[in-house]
């Protein structure tokens, strides 16, 4: 059984250390519906001042919710709107310290106040979804978070094989 460990240090040594932990939850395991709840549950039970982690899978048309923690979210979000579509559209990580100030934002959750959305794609490089994080705080996400979310988007990635 797999148990979660108390994170400790600076914030990129957290970070090292729930990837390590990641790597042993997902290890062995290629469903990614099972790899998804997991693990937006493991960093939604580690890391502070979160309200909602989770997945959206691309469909071919748009990105649709998948596993989370949270309250009910969003079901579908067209590319390119809010933060999930733009992540999704341009395949790259957003970083939002002010959802109010983000053009198009979605607001699932009117107590969210920021935003962190990394693109996942597989091993040829096509659009997967993403992996979402919303806090109710404004300016919760700085570059270590994103390096450090960034690191365990890859983590899930592999290990869909």
């Amino acid at each position: 059984m797999f148990a979660a460990t108390p994170l400790t240090g600076n914030k990129p040594d957290q970070y090292a250390q729930l990837a390590e932990q990641a790597r042993g939850l997902l290890h062995g395991e290629r469903d990614r519906v099972a790899n998804a709840a997991n693990l937006s549950a493991l960093i939604y039970h580690s890391l502070p001042d979160l309200n909602w982690v989770g997945f959206y899978f691309y469909d071919g048309i748009e990105l649709v919710v998948g596993p989370f923690q949270g309250l009910p979210a969003c079901v579908r979000i067209p590319l390119g709107k809010g933060v999930c579509g733009a992540a999704a559209a341009t395949r790259l990580t957003q970083r939002v310290i002010d959802v109010d100030a983000f053009p198009g934002h979605i607001a699932c959750d009117a107590a969210s106040r920021a935003e962190l959305v990394v693109p996942l794609e597989d091993a040829q490089g096509r659009l997967v979804g993403v992996l979402d994080l919303d806090s109710p705080s404004v300016g919760r996400f700085d570059a270590e978070d994103q390096a450090g979310l960034e690191d365990l988007a890859r983590i899930f990635q592999e290990s869909l094989g």
